[in-house]
């Protein structure tokens, strides 16, 4: 099985801005009313989205931020390295595989309002995942990060920034 056989199979289309492959799989049909909601959200929305989400040695997940939760689900390929970047200027990564005795993890949160980035730990063929977001994914909160504006916050991550920004 290869990147080609997955994105065929699944129907993944390159996904725009962030980089990688994907496919919606998942959007409730329910809605939470604005007023239910924090102030960070400027409309109402669906309950809960989900994707399949794949990269390969030629992308990656661009750091962005988004305002709801995401829980990653790991689910066949190679290991991913996952760059966190949280509001109080911290910071981590995460390796997403399924190797639980050299730390890897099979799922990961990253908490709405934290930067996030991904790429294969060690460029081989490609990592098949799944998010969830609750609430629901809307593209209005979706930012892409900008390099040099997080390297003046998180300067020792500056070397991760760099491989996983555009500009």
């Amino acid at each position: 099985m290869d990147a080609g056989f997955i994105i065929e199979h699944l129907g993944l289309t390159p996904l725009p801005f962030e980089g990688g492959y994907f496919r919606e799989t998942y959007r409730s049909g329910e809605t939470i009313a604005r007023s239910c909601l924090p102030s960070r959200y400027r409309a109402e929305k669906r309950f809960s989205t989900a994707i399949y989400y794949l990269i390969t040695p030629d992308t990656f997940s661009a750091l962005h931020c988004v305002s709801s939760d995401e829980l990653f689900h790991f689910y066949l390929g190679d290991t991913v390295i996952m760059l966190q970047l949280c509001p109080d200027g911290t910071g981590k990564t995460v390796v997403l595989g399924h190797d639980l005795e050299r730390g890897q993890h099979p799922q990961c949160v990253v908490p709405g309002g934290t930067w996030q980035g991904l790429a294969l730990d060690a460029r081989e063929t490609f990592a098949l995942m799944g998010t969830t977001v609750a609430p629901a994914f809307d593209p209005e909160d979706f930012v892409l990060g900008k390099r040099t504006t997080l390297i003046e916050h998180y300067p020792q991550f500056a070397d991760m920034i760099m491989k996983l920004t555009r500009e």
